[in-house]
């Protein structure tokens, strides 16, 4: 990996992470709520997990890692337990794409600090 190559995956894989614990986060929130606050509360959600994936597509094209492939699987499936109700479960998920996440940013962290960027 080059330098810049390095610079992207440590910013992509930091950036998922964020928003993945961000949507996380949310998906607590929705399990918590009632019968009829759930139903609006799960379309915002499932919006949000949406863009999530779409951020973690342009953040594979960006860098071409595999790990945001597996991320934005680990999101697809996050996405449809949600559709389901099982919140438990699709936590779980997207726990594993921020571990994806990490590997990326990770990697990128260690490449500058070969390079003494860090």
């Amino acid at each position: 990996m080059d330098k810049k190559g390095a610079v992207s995956a440590f910013l992509y894989g930091e950036r998922a992470k964020s928003e993945l614990m961000i949507a996380s986060q949310l998906i607590t929130v929705l399990s918590g709520l009632q019968d009829i606050e759930r139903a609006g509360g799960k379309k915002i959600v499932l919006q949000c997990l949406e863009s999530v994936r779409i951020e973690l597509q342009f953040a594979h094209r960006a860098t071409n890692n595999q790990e945001f492939v597996k991320s934005v699987e680990n999101l697809s499936v996050a996405i449809s337990l949600v559709e389901s109700n099982d919140f438990d479960q699709s936590v779980s998920r997207i726990g594993a794409a921020i571990s994806n996440a990490t590997t990326v940013a990770m990697s990128g962290w260690q490449e500058l600090e070969k390079h003494e960027f860090v």
